[in-house]
């Protein structure tokens, strides 16, 4: 395992890529896993999969919401990774149950619905997020709850993002 790696989760529009860019700026090693290698494949197997054009815009992204994920064998790489005294890999995938136990800790970034709100409508329509369907699904996981990480820190994501990357690295295990 790599020295320290930390996972930073959340809905869209909780502030995972902000909260990645500050992280960035002060000089950490940071992973953009939505950026830089999720895609839509089978949660279990990890084998790609073409989304389905027979359905519905609102079950496509429910659809693409449950097989957005990450390559396994390059996250377990990466976490594995002896270079970099801390990693910390933000963004969301559906098969992260198969790697959580290799981060030292997890931090859910936690936003209300009127800050979620005013994120998600200033997004352009090619972001997730800036589609009206795309939001409900957003308020939907919001609400549920239903793919928080077992274990996760809680974090406001709604202070200023110095201050929410302060909150995140007080609990980090880095001197």
């Amino acid at each position: 395992m790599g020295v320290r790696n930390y996972l930073i989760e959340g809905v869209s529009g909780a502030g995972k890529t902000t909260v990645a860019e500050e992280l960035e700026r002060r000089g950490s090693h940071v992973v953009h896993g939505d950026r830089a290698f999720a895609y839509y494949g089978d949660p279990e197997s990890g084998e790609p999969l073409a989304q389905p054009m027979n359905k519905s815009e609102e079950d496509a992204i429910e659809w693409g919401y449950q097989h957005w994920i990450w390559p396994l064998q390059r996250v377990r790489a990466i976490l594995a990774d002896q270079s970099h005294p801390v990693t910390f890999f933000c963004g969301g995938s559906r098969n992260h149950h198969l790697v959580i136990d290799y981060f030292d800790k997890v931090f859910v970034l936690e936003v209300d619905p009127v800050t979620l709100t005013g994120r998600l409508e200033t997004r352009p329509d090619d972001v997730f997020g800036g589609r009206p369907l795309e939001r409900t699904h957003t308020f939907r996981m919001l609400e549920s709850r239903s793919d928080i990480p077992r274990n996760a820190i809680s974090i406001i994501a709604t202070a200023p993002v110095t201050r929410v990357v302060d909150s995140i690295l007080s609990y980090c295990d880095i001197s």
